[in-house]
């Protein structure tokens, strides 16, 4: 298993964000987390800094979209050339219709689900997305300790992967740090967001190895 490391910025200084990539330039992506004040209560940033971030950023970017009107919006965020939109299957009337629009920009997509929403609908259409997101918190805020109830959605959602053989990364978000992922990973979960297990530490670029060689020897 390829294990795959992004780092949030959620947990970064927002006024040196240009500064805070590059000493995190070994992850695989950079995880935005946009947030609209109303599908989740807290604001960070809108369209114009993700564009700008694309520009400056030294490695790929992972968007995680946590806003209401995802359905007219997520073509536009995948529009400013990012890697990879993700949105919320709680925001979408429409999962799949809204996949095909976002990889029609030639974005790669990911669909994400809360704590308390079923998996079903998503593995249901498994074959549309590139990476299903598993919340592990309460989207809105870093910092939050992962909600062990929620791993076994991620195993849920690995066998499902696995048994249609689907090329879908499975990624998680919430609570990840050095104590934890390798039993993470052990639950299936191949990309692992991390936020103050990564900017919380000087040695950003030793965390994240670190990270990803916790990771690459998952416990059961």
């Amino acid at each position: 298993m390829t294990v795959r490391i992004h780092p949030s910025i959620l947990s970064a200084d927002f006024v040196n964000f240009e500064r805070d990539f590059e000493t995190i330039s070994n992850c695989d992506s950079i995880h935005i987390d946009v947030m609209d004040g109303h599908f989740v209560p807290n604001l960070t940033f809108g369209l114009p800094m993700v564009a700008r971030m694309q520009q400056i950023a030294p490695r790929p970017l992972d968007v995680h979209l946590m806003i209401e009107n995802v359905d007219t919006l997520a073509e536009r965020y995948a529009d400013t050339g990012v890697d990879s939109v993700t949105f919320h299957a709680e925001a979408s009337k429409n999962l799949v219709q809204l996949a095909r629009q976002v990889r029609g920009c030639g974005s790669k997509v990911g669909v994400a689900v809360k704590p308390s929403t079923s998996l079903d609908e998503v593995l249901g259409n498994l074959l549309e997305f590139d990476m299903v997101l598993v919340m592990t918190v309460e989207p809105g805020f870093g910092g939050q300790p992962l909600i062990e109830s929620c791993l076994q959605k991620v195993r849920q959602a690995r066998a499902e992967i696995d048994r249609v053989g689907a090329n879908v990364l499975l990624q998680v978000d919430g609570g990840i740090d050095e104590n934890n992922i390798a039993r993470v990973s052990g639950c299936g979960a191949d990309t692992f967001v991390a936020g103050s297990a990564v900017f919380g530490y000087v040695d950003r670029a030793g965390q994240i190895d670190h990270l990803r060689e916790k990771a690459s020897h998952p416990s059961f």
